[in-house]
């Protein structure tokens, strides 16, 4: 585990709306630890460092509780809706070693064929992966992809160690022409031909 997710963690004792903003004012954010048969526990994580941490989709926690050492799986993180504040976590006890089902980003890299746009119809792809090693992203290339061309979830090379949980079939990805661009395409070809048929009547009259 890497240093950065190292996280000093305090047993919280007290509860309801007061004490969880007294807590939020004081920099701090609750949470609560629970899985594997486990009592859940109540907790306040320091709010600078989780906030960071928690730019990374997935984080997993190494937890000092006190003098004693947890992995964790962040689950949900509630938010306020206006201002984006943290206001609660859901945290998974996970062990080293265990796997876990997760949805990880896809990342598309690369430009596909000239005049075709990619659109990314799944943002996500359901994996499974051991607790520890999960990775920040999968990366999709579509460099050069022509038109009809469509990448599903079999399609997407997996980190070592990662199995597929999503559909097989999924499409992750499709690209296409833009509507603008076949119009305008449209609209040349018939002008070209409209062009042959008034040069071609132009030949019979003059005939």
């Amino acid at each position: 585990m890497a240093d950065d997710t190292r996280v000093s963690a305090e047993t919280r004792t007290t509860f309801g709306k007061g004490a969880a903003r007294r807590i939020r004012a004081a920099g701090k954010i609750p949470a609560v630890i629970y899985g594997h048969g486990t009592e859940p526990q109540h907790v306040t994580l320091p709010g600078h460092q989780v906030g960071l941490i928690l730019r990374k989709a997935n984080a997993v926690l190494e937890l000092d509780i006190e003098g004693k050492e947890q992995l964790a799986l962040v689950k949900d993180v509630q938010k306020d809706p206006v201002l984006q504040i943290i206001e609660h976590i859901d945290l998974i006890v996970v062990r080293k070693g265990e796997k876990v089902q997760v949805e990880v980003p896809i990342h598309l890299e690369g430009e596909s064929y000239s005049g075709t746009i990619a659109t990314q119809d799944a943002s996500t792809i359901l994996v499974e992966v051991e607790a520890t090693n999960i990775p920040e992203r999968i990366v999709v290339s579509i460099e050069g992809l022509e038109e009809g061309t469509l990448i599903h979830a079999k399609d997407v090379e997996l980190p070592k160690g990662s199995t597929l949980i999503s559909d097989e079939d999924l499409v992750i990805v499709g690209i296409t022409v833009p509507a603008a661009v076949e119009s305008e395409e449209n609209a040349a070809t018939e002008g070209e031909s409209g062009s042959a048929e008034a040069e071609s009547a132009s030949d019979e009259s003059a005939e």
